[in-house]
Formats: C-alpha cells, sequence, structure tokens
C-alpha cells in the first residue's frame, strides 16, 4: 500500500487517538489529581507546577496512544493486504 493510499487511513486512526487519548486523560486526571477538570494554562487560580504537569501528563498519554494506534494501524493494513504501509 502506497502513502496516497495510505494517508485517509492514517487520519482517521489519528482522529480516533485524539478522541481515546483524550478521554484516557481525563480519567487517569480525575484519580490523580482528584479534580475532575485539568488545568488550562490560562486558568489564572491554578499553580504553575500544576499546569505543567497536568501538560506533562496529557502530552506523554497522547504520544502513547497514538504510537500504539499508528502501529496497530500498519499491522492491520499489512493484515488485510500482505504489504507494510510505505
Amino acid at each position: 500500500m502506497n502513502r496516497a493510499a495510505y494517508k485517509p487511513v492514517g487520519v482517521l486512526l489519528g482522529l480516533a487517538a485524539g478522541m481515546l487519548a483524550g478521554s484516557i486523560f481525563r480519567q487517569v486526571w480525575k484519580l490523580t489529581a482528584g479534580d475532575g477538570e485539568a488545568p488550562s494554562a490560562t486558568d489564572e487560580d491554578r499553580r504553575w507546577g500544576e499546569v505543567l504537569a497536568a501538560a506533562a501528563l496529557q502530552g506523554a498519554i497522547f504520544s502513547v496512544v497514538r504510537a500504539a494506534v499508528d502501529r496497530g494501524g500498519a499491522v492491520g493494513v499489512r493484515k488485510l493486504t500482505g504489504r507494510w504501509p510505505d
């Protein structure tokens, strides 16, 4: 499967990964911080450490989920087509 043919699959997988990562992050944040909502960077009432910790956790979760979804998609394409996507 060439890059152009895999591109739409990759886009859909990326959207799914983003939604999944967001959901996982919200659950992890609730468990670790005991707060229902993660702080935004412009939240005046939150400390620097809390804002940066939330951003680091969110980035780590997103990266791991994205890599797992991308890798799973490539493996699935190989199983369906017999070729690894370029």
